[in-house]
C-alpha cells in the first residue's frame, strides 16, 4: 500500500506543479497532506526521473515539450484509451508473423496483449516492452541497442537505426506525439530518425494514436497519414479530423472504454 499511495502522491505533485507551472514546498505540503521531510523525498525523487526541476524552496515543471516526452509520464496518461486501441490493433498482428514496436505507451499497451497471438517474433528498442515481452514464452525476442534515452527509457542513435535497416519485419506498430488529418509529427529528431527506419523495415505499418494527440502539429514531420496502412483511434478523436484520416488511409476507431 505504501508504494501505492507514494506513487499516487507523487503523480498529483506532478500533475499540480505542471498546471501552475511551479509550487513551494508549502504548497506541496497543503497539497500532499504528508510532511515537508516527505514532500523533499518525492520532490528529489521526481527531480532524478526528470519529472521536475527543483530550485529553492520549491518545483518547476519541465517544458512541455520535455515533459511530454517522458516515459513515466506517458505510462500515467490515457490508460484507458489506450488499452482499448491496443485490443483493436490486436486484430493486425497474425500469429508467426515478425513485428516491430516502437518506444510509445500505445505500443507498450499491445505488447501485454501478445502472449494470447503468439508465436510472434518482437523487435523493439522501449525498455518497458522488453520487460514485458521476455516473459511470454510464445514470442522471440529482439531487443534493438544503441544510445539509451533516460527521458525516453529507450535505445536510439546510430547503432539503432542501423540494427533497424538490416531487418526486414511483417508489421510496425508505432505511435507519435501528434498529428492531423494528414500528416504526423514528432518534437525530437532522434526519434523521428529511429520510428522512420521502423517504417521502413516494414512490410505493413499501423500508426496509433489517441485522441489527446490531435489536431496538433510539433516541430518535425514524421511521415503523412498515407504512408500508413491503417490508423487506429479511440472513439474521443475529433470528427473532421476523423473523417480527413480517412481520405488517406483505413482508420479503425477503437470501443469507448466500457462501452
Amino acid at each position: 500500500m505504501g508504494g501505492r499511495s507514494r506513487s499516487t502522491r507523487q503523480q498529483r505533485i506532478v500533475e499540480h506543479v505542471l498546471a501552475q507551472g511551479s509550487a513551494s514546498s508549502a504548497e506541496l505540503v497543503e497539497l500532499t497532506g504528508v510532511s515537508l521531510m516527505t514532500v523533499h523525498r518525492d520532490v528529489d525523487e521526481l527531480a532524478r526521473r526528470g519529472l521536475v526541476r527543483k530550485y529553492r524552496g520549491g518545483v518547476s515543471a519541465q517544458p512541455t515539450s520535455v515533459f511530454e516526452s517522458h516515459s513515466d509520464y506517458r505510462r500515467s496518461v490515457r490508460r484507458a484509451e489506450k488499452e482499448a486501441i491496443a485490443r483493436a490493433a490486436l486484430d493486425f498482428v497474425e500469429p508467426g508473423s515478425s513485428i516491430m514496436l516502437d518506444d510509445s505507451t500505445s505500443a507498450l499497451a499491445l505488447a501485454h496483449l501478445l502472449d494470447d497471438v503468439g508465436p510472434l517474433t518482437v523487435v523493439t528498442n522501449y525498455l518497458p516492452a522488453v520487460d514485458v515481452l521476455k516473459g511470454l514464452p510464445e514470442v522471440r525476442l529482439i531487443a534493438l541497442g544503441g544510445d539509451y534515452s533516460r527521458t525516453h527509457d529507450s535505445f536510439n542513435g546510430i547503432a539503432c537505426t542501423e540494427s533497424i535497416a538490416a531487418m526486414a519485419v511483417d508489421l510496425a506498430v508505432v505511435s507519435t506525439s501528434s498529428m492531423t488529418g494528414s500528416m504526423t509529427y514528432h518534437q525530437e529528431q532522434e526519434v523521428v530518425v529511429v520510428k522512420r527506419a521502423m517504417l521502413d523495415a516494414a512490410a505493413r505499418s499501423v500508426l496509433l494514436m489517441d485522441s489527446s494527440k490531435s489536431p496538433r502539429r510539433a516541430l518535425h514531420r514524421l511521415r503523412p497519414v498515407d504512408a500508413f496502412d491503417a490508423v487506429v483511434v479511440d472513439a474521443g478523436t475529433d470528427p473532421a479530423v476523423l473523417s480527413e484520416m480517412r481520405e488517406h488511409t483505413a482508420v479503425t476507431v477503437a470501443p469507448a472504454p466500457g462501452g
